[in-house]
């Protein structure tokens, strides 16, 4: 089964309109992730709800394209992400359907090291697979999480994440890929969700932004952070501090469960709950719309939306 994601930007670009180089700087402002759908409809047109929701509401199309995380051969209990063969054709058939982006997510544990092998494998892996998405139209999002697990300090997280953008990058540029047509999605640089050292917003920014300013070429057009397991309150405040002061680069958001948690809460799946639901999603869309800008203050906020969402070994 392949999930699929909706991403509101700026107008799509026809893939004849696509050339390598051409600079596809676009700003985006929120994810929804819809119903998934069967491997069997790649043959199949876009649904005339997909199409009604491009012309209408300006909402791109985009697909997760891997196939999850298996374990590494040869590695320290680490994994890899499954998903290049027949990578290709699926691109171009996704494309046909409608799809402008396409999202890899693969993992580096720090307790389990991480080994160099890891590493290796994790960045090679996005290189070829987003070397394959722009050669079919698709602008590929680019996703190295660094796990929260573990009890090592911030410094420890700067360290590896260090090691693994270096890594990524090299091979990026090793694919040709072109870094103007990417949007990176990483993790904040953060202590290990176990620690007992916590960082404030402001060591969070400081040691995230360095990490960006050292390892990330402003060619690239945007940063989206994933949340990782931190409560929907840290990753805002968080993404808040990082935008105090301009950065060569759109340093915006790409969460999950720090938008999702207190709305999925609120309903419960009960009818009577959506109205609720709604309001608390965009009470999240809203907060992080805010902290984008640098101008998101806090007041307010739930007790809900301050629990952390961390789980341990999470997979999805």
């Amino acid at each position: 089964m392949a999930s699929t994601s909706l991403l509101k930007t700026s107008p799509v670009l026809d893939k004849s309109e696509w050339v390598r180089g051409q600079s596809l700087r676009q700003t985006s402002t929120a994810i929804v992730r819809c119903k998934p759908v069967a491997f069997s409809a790649l043959n199949v047109r876009a649904s005339s709800y997909i199409d009604e929701l491009v012309k209408t509401a300006n909402i791109v199309p985009g697909i997760k394209v891997d196939k999850g995380l298996v374990p590494l051969a040869g590695s320290n209990n680490e994994s890899w992400c499954q998903g290049l063969d027949g990578l290709a054709t699926r691109s171009a058939a996704y494309y046909e359907q409608g799809a402008r982006f396409a999202k890899w997510r693969t993992v580096v544990s720090i307790p389990n090291g991480p080994s160099a092998l890891a590493v290796k494998e994790a960045a090679w892996g996005l290189a070829r697979y987003a070397a394959i998405s722009q050669d079919n139209g698709l602008v590929p999002i680019v996703e190295p999480e660094i796990l929260l697990d573990g009890e090592h300090g911030i410094e420890r997280t700067f360290e590896v994440a260090q090691k693994v953008w270096t890594e990524v990058f090299f091979y990026l540029a090793e694919n040709n890929v072109t870094f103007e047509g990417i949007l990176l999605k990483p993790s904040m640089v953060t202590p290990g969700a176990e620690c007992k050292e916590r960082a404030t917003p402001a060591q969070v920014a400081d040691y995230t932004l360095k990490l960006l300013q050292r390892r990330i070429p402003p060619a690239v057009p945007g940063i989206m952070f994933l949340s990782g397991g931190q409560s929907e309150v840290e990753a805002t405040l968080n993404l808040n501090a990082m935008n105090q002061s301009p950065n060569p680069w759109h340093v915006s958001f790409s969460y999950a469960r720090a938008l999702q948690n207190t709305c999925l809460k609120t309903w419960g799946g009960q009818p009577e709950n959506v109205k609720a639901a709604q309001e608390a999603l965009l009470t999240r869309a809203k907060a992080n719309s805010l902290a984008q800008l640098g101008k998101y203050t806090g007041e307010g906020e739930s007790e809900e939306a301050k629990k952390g969402m961390f789980v341990k070994g999470y997979v999805y």
